[in-house]
């Protein structure tokens, strides 16, 4: 399988200069090898979704990662060892997933974890017909008992880069995500395509310690630091030096003049979005997400948590005419204002070297960006196979499909901590049954109204409109709810959604038909930035059936309840995912481990989390 992966990847690089040009509707244009996909080929626009379906699809080669194992470990990311950690095979960040446009994906994945279950999420994999295999335990399946094993199988139907991380309470905080790339076509040439580059912040403390902190409030948990690729660093505490041991060496890279390079940059972050830059290199934006874009060109792009951009880099620094005589640039992520707070520095760098054999420090100085919470600017992110939105076939203004991201008190069964304020969607903050998952309950009539269930029960074609604010819904005033100017990373499962307008200011309903809402080719991906003072609006078509989260993905607002469910085409689910058998397996090996108390973490208390 490696052996594949490599292979692919090869192919991409070799080819990556390759693009035809212009991208054309190509029905008939084959892989090569195969399967083999590389990124510089034409993209196929199929009637029922372009990009979704690559030339040849039918090959069916599986692309097997036979074990994937979850287990607890002490990680040293930036000197201090974090003993509550977690990760996949004995690693932070987890292995590197890779596969081909076209392919049959495969991971087995076991659990070794003591006192959880546990799941993985393919992130932003649109799941189409496969549900049962998005991995979000109490909505797609039950969680993996410890020692058990489950085998996720899906098919590659889009491109890019993402990543992978349990869906299990606040486990991918402490260790448990890794990165993801499926190669296929690009939106321009390059020569040599990097390994992913995730950025992420990081608690010396377990995430369901920091948990508590945040419920109890008023402010978030402080992470200790930023982290790119597993690597960062922190100066420890007198208190701490127990604790502590040699950092991991900074993350550098070196490149060759001249030549073209991808990245492909990835937050996985907890809390914080960061925005990320090459001291003297331009980055050329061609992709966000799953979505390939007309390409464009600026000196930082901010990645919100969940988000990715292939960006390509061309190695010639602006003061390449009086150069630098160490010929060395700073890598910098730094967190945007207001979004996410580091307990000694907001940045943190790596190392850009033209000197393979240099060890010197950079001395560059970082570019005047703006450092504001916000998406990349709405009008860059141009796809590249346009979508024209047709009219909505909800009400959202008068149905339930308007949301508002806010803090309620409330305190009805089953939510532990009655006196804590949670984030929600709706009048309810969502609150998860491990064993009693959405899934295998596809023929009620009616669902528990922690469930957030919102029914989409709509055709094929049909578009869904959904508006989410920052403050009242559109249709109510909620008085028994707080609302504060806080921006909400959001993401769908099972779609990417088109962006019709993203404002900082309240929504009204005039914006509809007054021109700030964008139907035309708007942008689109699988996370959009709901800014604090306004509202986003997203749209997606009814095409695939099935239940599919939506959330915040500030993983403290995620399990505190800011989510609910679409419940799409209910009558078609069972129909299109097929056989339950293995869903059914893994819920019996469930129900006798977390029956026992003595598995409990706490002895009076399993869960104290929305279960996301």
């Amino acid at each position: 399988m490696k052996f594949f992966a490599r292979l692919c990847e090869a192919f991409t690089s070799l080819l990556g200069l390759a693009t035809i040009s212009p991208w054309q509707d190509s029905l008939s244009q084959q892989p090569l090898g195969g399967n083999l996909v590389p990124e510089g080929l034409p993209l196929a626009v199929r009637p029922k979704g372009p990009e979704f379906a690559p030339p040849n699809s039918s090959v069916g080669f599986v692309c097997s990662y036979p074990s994937m194992v979850a287990s607890q470990m002490t990680i040293n990311a930036d000197g201090y060892l974090k003993t509550g950690g977690q990760a996949f095979n004995g690693q932070y960040p987890g292995p590197w997933i890779e596969a081909c446009w076209g392919d049959e994906l495969e991971v087995t994945v076991t659990n070794d974890l003591q006192y959880n279950g546990t799941t993985i999420h393919w992130h932003g994999v649109r799941q189409l017909h496969t549900m049962q295999m998005d991995g979000v335990n109490g909505v797609t399946q039950c969680p993996i008992a410890p020692t058990k094993s489950y085998t996720y199988r899906f098919d590659v139907t889009q491109y890019g880069s993402s990543w992978y991380h349990s869906h299990y309470s606040l486990q991918y905080p402490d260790g448990l995500a890794g990165p993801m790339t499926f190669h296929g076509p690009s939106a321009a040439n390059y020569e040599e395509a990097l390994p992913p580059f995730l950025i992420s912040d990081w608690s010396h403390n377990s995430a369901f310690h920091d948990f508590h902190v945040e419920l109890a409030g008023p402010g978030r948990p402080i992470m200790q630091s930023i982290i790119l690729n597993g690597k960062g660093t922190y100066t420890c505490k007198e208190a701490e030096k127990v604790n502590c041991t040699t950092p991991p060496p900074i993350f550098q890279q070196t490149w060759k003049k001249g030549r073209k390079y991808l990245m492909r940059l990835i937050n996985t972050s907890t809390e914080s979005i960061f925005i990320f830059t090459i001291d003297n290199h331009m980055l050329q934006v061609i992709g966000s997400d799953f979505v390939p874009i007309k390409p464009y060109y600026t000196d930082s792009v901010l990645v919100g948590i969940g988000q990715r951009y292939h960006i390509v880099v061309e190695a010639r620094p602006s003061d390449e005419l009086l150069p630098i005589e160490d010929q060395n640039y700073w890598i910098r992520a730094v967190v945007a204002s207001g979004c996410g707070s580091i307990d000694q520095n907001n940045e943190t760098v790596g190392v850009i070297r033209y000197d393979p054999e240099s060890i010197k420090t950079p001395t560059t100085t970082r570019y005047q960006f703006n450092t504001s919470c916000s998406d990349e600017p709405y009008e860059s992110l141009v796809p590249i196979v346009p979508w024209n939105v047709g009219n909505h076939s909800n009400n959202m203004l008068v149905t339930n499909d308007n949301f508002a991201a806010g803090l309620t008190n409330y305190t009805g069964t089953p939510l532990p901590h009655g006196n804590f304020s949670r984030w929600d969607l709706t009048d309810f903050p969502l609150w998860l049954n491990f064993s009693n998952p959405t899934i295998t309950n596809l023929k009620n009539t009616s669902w528990n109204p922690e469930y957030c269930i919102i029914a989409e029960d709509y055709k094929e074609d049909d578009w869904v409109y959904l508006i989410i604010t920052a403050n009242a819904s559109v249709s109510k005033q909620i008085s028994s709810r707080n609302f504060f100017p806080v921006s909400h990373p959001i993401h769908l499962h099972g779609h990417d959604f088109v962006i019709l307008s993203q404002q900082t200011i309240p929504f009204d309903e005039s914006h509809l038909t007054n021109g700030m809402f964008n139907y035309d080719n708007p942008p689109r991906r699988d996370v959009a930035l709901l800014p604090g003072t306004g509202y986003v609006a997203i749209a997606f078509k009814t095409d695939n059936p099935g239940v599919w989260l939506l959330h915040c993905h500030i993983a403290w607002h995620a399990s505190s309840g800011l989510a609910l469910q679409i419940l799409e085409r209910q009558g078609e689910i069972l129909p299109t995912i097929g056989s339950l058998q293995q869903t059914e397996t893994v819920c019996e090996n469930w129900d006798p481990w977390v029956n026992n108390t003595a598995n409990w973490w706490n002895a009076t208390e399993f869960q104290d989390d929305s279960g996301i």
